[in-house]
Formats: structure tokens, C-alpha cells, sequence
């Protein structure tokens, strides 16, 4: 668990909430590992309310191939975050800050470095992310 010090919103708890690693042969993983550099990563960040006031944020990484290759391999994780936010934070934009860029950029490269280690684990030594995520960006795009 991390110290929060000075912000406005505290992490009470972390976990994988699920993860799937699908690569259905033995030529689909000769294929794919060929091709990894043809998959792209996918970004999904959704919340619940709990009862008691907090809430769960759950950051989903989905690396694919969006081609209609044959041979595919998929690859995903849910990690989830429970959160409470200072109850002087009414500001519904405030929150979403908070959920889609302040926590993401704290857990963020958490999750990257899980990912990659376990997809590296099945099988595909050579995985890596060149890009690296701006979620600030992401929330401008969305918000502005």
C-alpha cells in the first residue's frame, strides 16, 4: 500500500481481478511472437461505488491483434484499486481526474511491469511497450 500524503484521494487496497493469457498452440505462439509488435494495447478504466464511500477503480489492459490473422493470442488484465477520495471533493470533473489521471499515473506503471512480466512468462520473451502511456493526455482528450 502507498502513502498518499498531500492528495486528495487515498489507496486502501490493490489487486488482480482477473487476468487472461489465451495462446490456443504451439504455432499460434511460434506465429504470434513473430507478429507481437502488430498488437496493440487497449485501455479501459471503469469505477464502482462501495458502501462505505469508497470506490473500486478498476484499470483493464487489453493487448490484442486487431487484424483477421488466424493464429492469435490474447492477452488481458483487470487490476483493481479501492480508493477513498476526500469527502470535501464534491466536483464530479474532480473526480474523474482523480480515477482516469491522478491514480493512473501512481498504479499505472504497477500494472505495466505485472503485465509484461507474466506475458513473458507464457512464452513471449520479446515483449515490451515502446509507447508509453500519457493518461493526463487522455483525460484532456476526453474532458476538454
Amino acid at each position: 500500500m502507498m502513502e498518499n500524503k498531500n492528495k486528495p484521494f487515498k489507496i486502501i487496497l490493490e489487486y488482480i481481478k482477473d487476468l487472461s493469457i489465451e495462446t490456443p498452440s504451439a504455432s499460434t505462439l511460434l506465429n504470434v511472437r513473430e507478429r507481437l509488435g502488430d498488437y496493440h494495447m487497449d485501455i479501459d478504466i471503469s469505477t464502482l461505488a462501495l458502501k462505505n464511500k469508497s470506490l473500486e477503480v478498476t484499470t483493464k489492459l487489453i493487448l490484442q491483434d486487431k487484424n483477421e490473422n488466424k493464429e492469435k493470442s490474447f492477452f488481458e488484465i483487470k487490476y483493481a484499486t479501492v480508493i477513498s477520495i476526500d469527502s470535501s471533493i464534491k466536483d464530479k470533473k474532480m473526480i474523474s481526474r482523480i480515477v482516469l489521471c491522478d491514480l493512473q499515473n501512481i498504479i499505472y506503471p504497477k500494472i505495466e511491469k505485472i503485465f509484461i512480466s507474466l506475458i513473458k512468462d507464457a512464452g513471449y520473451p520479446g515483449v515490451k511497450f515502446e509507447k508509453k502511456v500519457d493518461f493526463e493526455k487522455m483525460y484532456n482528450d476526453k474532458f476538454n
